[in-house]
């Protein structure tokens, strides 16, 4: 029988042969992962990949449109926000489910299906991937330029930032991913949380009788769509997680159960979830009715964040505001420059016999040749941060209905167990998203392209 490659950090084989998964899907049957020392044990090893799309998530959707959306619309895009995550949630959890339920990753099921289907999605990393690294490590380094350093360019922090992400990934691998994302996370949610209290506490800062805007205008729907499309993220680190599988299992020795996967994926999905919201209300609650506009320059745009903030908790909150907004960045960053390269490197070994053994030295490439790329970007990009991330985030939206498709045949297909595929709730609500995906598409290319 052939053999469909994919890699951990060692050049091991993500997904062996095809039937390699369901000797890893025996280990789940029966099993009570929450009696016994040592189910609790492989419980806790399981945990990691969830966090880590969590990081992903947060970081330019929940800071930069979360912000944004409570800023100019107050409370009137919290069902949209709602709705978005309501819908992108199966396709997030066909990427853990579909490795724990087969043993392979999400993107040997993609190849299981075609080849075309893995290179759609080389094309749309490629051209996503070094343009959401470049948007999300440049403010980063405008949000480091904020503790105070002068004499040092914004690029060059960026440029910091990327090598030092870089770094962390090349020598320390997943487990230092692993464990910084998990410290940035808990650091993130303290100091959100305490900024959310300070935001209630000094109440809103529109006047009782202001009327905000309506986002549902025409005018309004190329926001709307930034918004949709990093939010909790793309569609595509759903295919990060599947993969980060396979390194947690190379660190911990544990490969995990369904059940483990699920409560590690929806511990991940409700903290962005959550997360979005808080910071939807931070916007809401400090600039909307403000009567500031957002800058388009990089340095502008972070500094007026949390200028704002500050101005109106009171100076002392700075830090606290610019280390929330820092390391939500910061995290990021550092998942990106892991998560794209990885899944590009992963498609290469599916689609190329010369490749297939090769995984560890494609993705330091990969990781390379992003680092190049996004430093470029930056450099000529500095001053349009906010038209940097809205092209990103548009084209993560418009390619939402390609992989949301993918995804879906890819878990209903002949080698996942029935028992694990998608049950009629699942399917309706997977039906449901790529109708809500493809009617704002065709939407948006109405208001650009055709609407005069």
């Amino acid at each position: 029988m052939s053999k469909v490659q994919a890699s951990t950090d060692t050049a091991t084989p993500l997904a062996t042969e095809y039937s390699g998964g369901n000797v890893r899907r025996f280990k789940a049957i029966g099993s009570d992962i929450f009696n016994g020392s040592d189910n609790r044990k492989n419980l806790f090893k399981a945990i990691g990949p969830g966090i880590l799309v969590a990081c992903s998530a947060i970081g330019g959707s929940h800071l930069v449109w979360s912000t944004q959306a409570g800023a100019y619309y107050g409370w009137g895009l919290l069902g949209l926000i709602l709705l978005a995550n309501l819908f992108k949630y199966p396709f997030f959890l066909y990427g853990q489910r579909y490795t724990a339920a087969t043993g392979e990753s999400l993107l040997a099921g993609y190849r299981r299906q075609g080849a075309i289907y893995v290179y759609i999605f080389l094309g749309i990393n490629i051209l996503t991937g070094i343009i959401n690294t470049a948007g999300v490590a440049m403010l980063s380094g405008t949000l480091f330029a904020g503790y105070g350093f002068t004499g040092i360019s914004i690029p060059a922090f960026t440029v910091g930032i990327l090598l030092i992400c870089a770094v962390v990934i090349l020598v320390g691998h997943y487990k230092m991913l692993d464990k910084m994302a998990k410290a940035a996370v808990i650091l993130l949610t303290l100091s959100t949380v305490v900024a959310l209290g300070l935001a209630f506490s000094h109440g809103p800062v529109a006047a009782p009788d202001f009327v905000g805007p309506s986002p549902w205008t025409w005018a309004a729907f190329p926001f709307l769509i930034m918004l949709l499309g990093w939010m909790p993220a793309p569609v595509d680190l759903s295919a990060w997680s599947s993969l980060w599988m396979f390194s947690r299992e190379e660190e911990t020795g544990h490969f995990a159960t369904t059940k483990e996967t699920s409560i590690d994926f929806y511990l991940g999905y409700v903290m962005a979830v959550v997360m979005a919201v808080a910071f939807l209300a931070l916007g809401k609650f400090i600039m909307f009715g403000s009567g500031h506009e957002f800058a388009s320059g990089g340095i502008g745009f972070s500094q007026q964040l949390v200028n704002l903030y500050s101005a109106n908790i009171g100076g002392w909150s700075k830090p606290v505001i610019l280390t929330a907004a820092f390391v939500t960045m910061f995290s990021t960053t550092m998942t990106c420059i892991d998560g794209y390269p990885r899944s590009l490197a992963a498609s290469c070994t599916l689609v190329s016999e010369k490749c297939a053994s090769r995984f560890k030295q494609i993705f330091q490439i990969w990781i390379i040749l992003s680092v190049i790329a996004a430093c470029l970007i930056v450099v000529f990009f500095v001053n349009n941060l906010l038209q940097l991330l809205s092209f990103a985030a548009i084209i993560s939206f418009v390619t939402s209905p390609i992989l949301a498709y993918i995804n879906y045949k890819v878990m209903n297909g002949d080698n996942v167990p029935k028992e694990e595929r998608p049950g009629s709730s699942l399917k309706l609500l997977s039906l449901a998203g790529l109708l809500f995906f493809l009617v704002m598409t065709i939407g948006f290319v109405y208001v650009e392209f055709i609407r005069v």
